[in-house]
């Protein structure tokens, strides 16, 4: 039998390890880096302004003032309520841009049964605009998004869902008062208490002007109708939120994260003042706004960005007023549609599993993971799957709704959260140093901030330092693409336009005219256009009879929306049509110099450089010499050569392999692996024309060749 002191023996305590200084540390560090900058090599310069370190500490906690909180306490940098996801997780609340309301509910109706939570209704360009389709430009109807005309067209989207246990979120902006009188008229039809319908009729008219450049009215009659819909909405449906603040045009614009959060923040302060001046106090407002942030690919920057939001927003909240209850911020977040790519569009599965990963951990509410084939193709049942599978992975094998704020301490989370707040609010001060969020589009600052960090982004993007795997890096040639199905946009029309004429038919002509007529009078009276829907008025007609008065609405330079890999995949759109018109990818031969260990490094890289840009590579063994080198390549037919050797025999090999190549040839491309810094005028003079290397502006390099091959059209 074992004795206590030997027990105790046999347990190892950490006193028997020295403690290790940062100064002991970074020593160790800077002899590893042997010679290279510390500062260059391993801090991380972020689109934020931040620098992130190599390793963080203790002290790095040291005078952080939000770390006293705890979950469900202010300043709720740990979550609004005390269990977090362990007493109720978040909404899966996945969009469904299907164009009818017959193919939405569908769609709805499975996804429901198989781990969808809440309704995220999408609507198509005419519906937001309030629009009806019969009216609308045909291209637009039903096109990523539910067309929406009528209580006819919402009963049958909503068909078999129960509005007062199922959450229904809808992007409305400026359609807003109108479709919350189709969704409470046909909450009343079906007997239902618009007291139990709960989720969001959210409407954003800065970020919709953000978005688009203008705005169908004037700015002070949105703002008329967001504060009847907010007033009542606290009397009648006191669990439905009216106002949603969007991220996203920001965000797709290519914006950082602090800009994102700073520029969401100061819209939702303009919103709260207006609010006020229409006589509803900060604790009828704040309750009613939803934010809704997009996700990117920076794990813990956007863990930090959700945490660092609530701190702010309850700071903000607190300064006019607000109660505690009143300070919780209500979070809607959706992965990357910056980040997604055509190419290699299976790996959009990861990039939507990482930022959903950033997004539970950093705290949301609700949470939209986008399918693989969303740029493509309305999602089909197996993409739609695998994104709601990512939440239920998530939840019930990850054991993230088993932890309270799995971040929490953390010296990185904590000390970046701390970060990310600083700055989001420096340039949050900023705008309202401006005069608020609408004069700041008014003026174009925001737009220009943001396509200043776009700018950024596409530089390196474009030198892949910043990495789209399959996109600007890893490409597979070989990959199927996804095809898009066609769709016959005059049948979708036609359907849409027959349903909406049917649905006028029925009507009581005499009564609708009254109450349209009213609510005209009235302006922006929410029960006057709930009378009209119930009376069969169409979405347009309430739009129209609310606009009565209206002004023309104010026009502003958008921001425009794009994806970081769009340049790339133009490249490859252009191989691709190359190769079909002649039957073989764009070709280049690899001038291999020399045995496999002298040539391989450099010609495997040029091999992947080459391929983003949907390049064929003719890769041979290895030549003994410069003339046997050049009889093959010009034998081969390839309109460009990439020379690949070692810096140290490029001297001997590369000004008469060059040289004969251009004699032989004037118009062929002669470019080099590699990038000697101390031979390339003579090598330039030689007839080198580029250099491929890890610096290189791929993109730009990839671009012109194809240019000067004939690829490009």
């Amino acid at each position: 039998m074992t004795n206590q002191s030997q027990t105790d023996a046999a347990i190892p305590t950490f006193d028997e390890f020295p403690p290790v200084s940062y100064a002991d540390w970074r020593k160790a560090a800077e002899k590893a880096l042997k010679g290279a900058p510390f500062e260059k090599r391993l801090i991380t310069k972020t689109y934020e302004n931040i620098d992130l370190q190599p390793i963080y500490r203790q002290e790095n906690l040291d005078g952080l003032p939000h770390l006293g909180g705890l979950p469900g306490f202010a300043p709720y940098v740990r979550g609004t309520t005390p269990l977090g996801f362990v007493a109720q997780s978040w909404d899966v609340a996945q969009e469904i841009p299907c164009g009818t309301p017959a193919a939405f509910n569908a769609a709805l109706r499975s996804d429901l049964e198989r781990g969808q939570t809440a309704v995220n209704l999408v609507l198509d360009h005419p519906t937001l605009h309030g629009v009806d389709a019969d009216q609308a430009n045909p291209d637009e109807v039903g096109k990523d998004g539910l067309s929406v005309s009528s209580v006819a067209d919402l009963a049958e989207a909503l068909a078999g869902v129960d509005l007062e246990t199922t959450a229904l979120y809808v992007q409305a902006n400026t359609s807003a008062l109108s479709f919350t009188a189709l969704l409470a008229a046909l909450a009343q039809q079906q007997g239902k208490s618009p007291a139990k319908l709960h989720g969001a009729i959210g409407m954003d008219p800065l970020g919709h002007l953000a978005c688009y450049g203008h705005l169908p009215r004037d700015l002070a009659g949105v703002y008329d109708a967001m504060a009847a819909l907010t007033g009542w909405a606290k009397a009648n449906a006191p669990q439905m939120q009216t106002i949603t603040v969007q991220g996203h045009p920001y965000h797709n614009g290519g914006a950082s994260t602090t800009q994102e959060l700073a520029f969401v923040l100061a819209t939702a302060v303009e919103y709260l003042r207006t609010m006020q001046a229409h006589g509803l106090s900060i604790d009828d407002t704040a309750p009613r706004i939803r934010f809704s942030l997009s996700v990117g690919s920076n794990f813990f920057m956007e863990i930090a960005r959700l945490r660092a939001a609530r701190l702010l927003w309850a700071k903000i909240v607190a300064a006019f007023g607000g109660n505690a209850e009143s300070q919780k911020m209500s979070v809607h977040a959706r992965t990357s549609a910056w980040n997604q790519t055509l190419c290699d569009p299976h790996v959009n599965l990861l990039r939507g599993t990482t930022e959903a990963f950033s997004a539970v951990v950093g705290g949301c509410d609700s949470l939209h993971v986008a399918p693989f084939d969303e740029l493509v193709r309305t999602p089909d049942e197996f993409s739609r799957r695998i994104a709601r599978n990512t939440h239920v992975v998530l939840r019930e094998e990850s054991n993230l709704a088993r932890t309270v704020d799995p971040a929490g301490g953390s010296w990185y989370v904590e000390t970046l959260t701390d970060a990310v707040a600083r700055e989001t609010w420096a340039l949050f001060q900023d705008v309202e140093q401006q005069g608020g969020m609408g004069k700041a589009l008014a003026a174009g600052r925001p737009q220009a901030q943001v396509a200043d960090t776009a700018a950024k982004r596409m530089t390196n993007i474009a030198k892949r330092k910043d990495i789209f795997v399959g996109t600007n890096m890893y490409p597979n040639l070989k990959e199927t693409r996804l095809e898009a199905p066609a769709v016959d946009t005059a049948a979708l029309r036609a359907e849409r336009a027959t349903a909406i004429q049917t649905f006028r038919a029925a009507a009581d002509a005499g009564k609708k005219q009254a109450t349209l007529a009213q609510l005209a009078q009235s302006g922006s009276s929410v029960d006057a256009a709930i009378q009209a829907a119930l009376a069969g008025a169409t979405l347009g007609e309430i739009a129209q009879a609310a606009r009565t008065t209206a002004q023309p609405g104010p026009t502003i330079t958008p921001i425009c929306a794009q994806r970081g890999a769009l340049p790339f995949e133009r490249l490859r759109e252009a191989a691709d049509a190359f190769a079909a018109r002649t039957g073989q990818r764009p070709q280049v031969f690899l001038a291999t110099m020399g045995p496999l260990v002298q040539h391989k490094g450099r010609a495997d890289f040029a091999t992947a450089f080459l391929g983003v840009g949907g390049f064929d590579a003719i890769y041979p063994a290895g030549f003994n010499s410069p003339d046997e080198a050049a009889e093959v390549a010009l034998a081969s037919g390839a309109r460009a050569v990439v020379i690949c050797s070692t810096d140290a025999t490029y001297p001997e090999l590369v000004p008469p392999l060059a040289q004969k190549l251009k004699q032989a040839n004037p118009d062929l491309i002669v470019l080099l692996a590699g990038y000697p810094t101390d031979q390339l005028d003579a090598f330039k003079a030689a007839g080198v024309d580029d250099f491929i290397h890890l610096n290189a502006n791929c993109q730009a390099l990839l671009s012109t060749l194809q240019q000067k091959m004939g690829v490009a059209q």
